[in-house]
């Protein structure tokens, strides 16, 4: 009786468990449902309403404010009652004006030219002088600055970066206080496109003010002036005009959809909301932010929430620094420790293939089975070991948190990203309602699970992953990281 009577007292208290384990095959039925809710849902038409409607969406300006409230108003218009507004700080606001520039001497030629992000205007009239190319901007290089009083800098940007952006950032961030000390009117740097195409960027992490007015010009127009540099001096002018301010507040967009059975632990499903305003941030990150306001109506419309809670984030300042993420994580760093996962979405709307696992082969054997259950059938059962601090699963990666960034066909990406060309006609519709199934089922499998996906990590095994990505260089002199 004794035996008889553990048994069935094992038995039962094992019934919670097994009624809480479900295998990918059991959530099927529910997935199939949401990829069907997705294949056949509004979101062409909801990128439209962004893209088209708001423009590009500069963190800080009214464009990104106004879509802000636009996205926390769709988050309420399916059900959603937890939407809100989260303020964090950036040192200073921008919004792009006018630019003109043209080549003066030996050659009086138009230039095409663009305002660098966080770049100050000109003095009325715009600055002229004579162009000085600079190639190193190491310390040693630039100890010798009286030559550059009264001219204008020409950054070779080919030479400057040819070891990555890691190893020249510290480098340029010296070099632009050693051009305003020595009395430089302004800098110049090429552009990496043909046919003169502009990209759209800043040269400062964090929202900072260049110390000086700094323009882009287009890659032939560079080269044009490189090669007169060869045969003798070189003068140009520039002038732009844009709009600043001091410290700005900025709105991350967040909504919560509250978890059935445990709702102290949660995911984030998340993409950032401001793009550059050369296009209108159809893909960057536009596809993004309707991915995660889709599943968003996909999952409020079964009825019922998953096991977990599943909250929703699109985050302003992306584009300077991954700001909103970051603040974000400073400002809830004591309930991190009940998130699960992170999911992100900002690669564009090219054709999906699964997740990035950032360096983290535990949560890729974790990842494994619903990777082979529920996402190879359609089209998104790869996983990468690729690691990246290059959009808002970073500032989460770097606390341990187990973090996925959608996987995709990146051939085409660089042919819109930053340009004037990213616009709303570019998106594959298929493509972009692929991507998006895949992370509606992912985000209902982790949250629906028994058990978390993958533990958080500690601050060594990070710290190990970021030097093996060779990113921990770069994390510490921006300020996010320690080792």
């Amino acid at each position: 009786m004794t035996v008889r009577r553990a048994l069935v007292l094992l038995w039962c208290c094992s019934i919670p468990a097994i009624v809480w384990a479900q295998p990918p095959a059991d959530m099927k039925p529910v997935t199939d449902r949401l990829a069907a809710s997705v294949y056949t849902g509004p979101s062409m038409a909801t990128l439209r309403e962004l893209s088209d409607g708001f423009g590009g969406r500069v963190t800080g300006t009214p464009a990104y404010n106004h879509a802000a409230e636009w996205a926390a108003a769709k988050f309420r218009s399916y059900g959603i009652q937890n939407v809100r507004l989260e303020p964090f700080t950036i040192p200073a606001g921008w919004q792009r004006g006018t630019a003109s520039g043209a080549l003066l001497t030996p050659l009086p030629r138009p230039l095409s030219v663009g305002s660098l992000g966080w770049s100050p205007s000109t003095p009325a009239g715009g600055v002229q002088g004579a162009v000085v190319l600079i190639s190193d901007v190491s310390g040693d290089a630039l100890k010798q600055t009286e030559q550059l009083r009264g001219k204008i800098v020409f950054l070779d940007s080919t030479r400057i970066f040819a070891e990555g952006f890691a190893k020249a950032l510290p480098k340029l961030d010296l070099a632009w206080g050693v051009f305003q000390k020595a009395g430089v009117l302004g800098v110049i740097m090429s552009d990496r496109e043909k046919n003169n195409v502009l990209n759209a960027h800043d040269m400062l992490w964090g929202a900072r003010m260049l110390p000086l007015p700094a323009a882009e010009v287009g890659m032939e127009d560079g080269k044009l002036i490189q090669r007169l540099l060869e045969q003798g001096p070189v003068t140009i002018q520039f002038a732009i005009e844009n709009r600043t301010s001091g410290e700005t507040q900025v709105n991350n967009v967040l909504a919560e959809m509250r978890g059935s059975e445990r709702p102290e632990e949660w995911i984030l499903i998340g993409a950032h909301l401001d793009s550059w305003d050369f296009g209108t941030g159809a893909q960057d990150n536009g596809t993004g932010t309707v991915s995660v306001l889709e599943v968003a109506r996909a999952l409020s419309s079964l009825g019922k929430a998953p096991r977990r809670s599943v909250r929703f984030a699109l985050w302003g300042g992306e584009e300077e620094g991954l700001l909103g993420s970051y603040a974000y994580t400073l400002a809830h760093k004591d309930e991190l420790k009940n998130c699960v996962a992170v999911l992100n979405s900002d690669n564009g709307a090219g054709h999906p293939k699964g997740w990035k696992v950032e360096g983290r082969k535990d949560l890729k054997a974790a990842m494994q089975p619903w990777s082979d259950g529920l996402l190879k059938d359609i089209g998104g059962g790869d996983l990468s070991m690729e690691t990246t601090y290059d959009t808002d699963h970073g500032p989460f990666m770097l606390v341990g948190v187990p973090a996925l960034d959608l996987y995709v066909d990146f051939s085409k990406y660089f042919e819109i990203h930053h340009k004037a060309s990213d616009t709303f006609d570019k998106v594959d519709v298929v493509d972009f309602k692929a991507g998006t199934v895949i992370v509606a089922v992912t985000a209902y499998a982790v949250a629906q699970s028994d058990k978390p996906i993958a533990p958080h990590i500690d601050h060594a095994a990070v710290g190990e992953i970021l030097k093996d990505a060779k990113l921990n260089e770069l994390l510490e002199h921006v300020g996010v990281w320690k080792p």
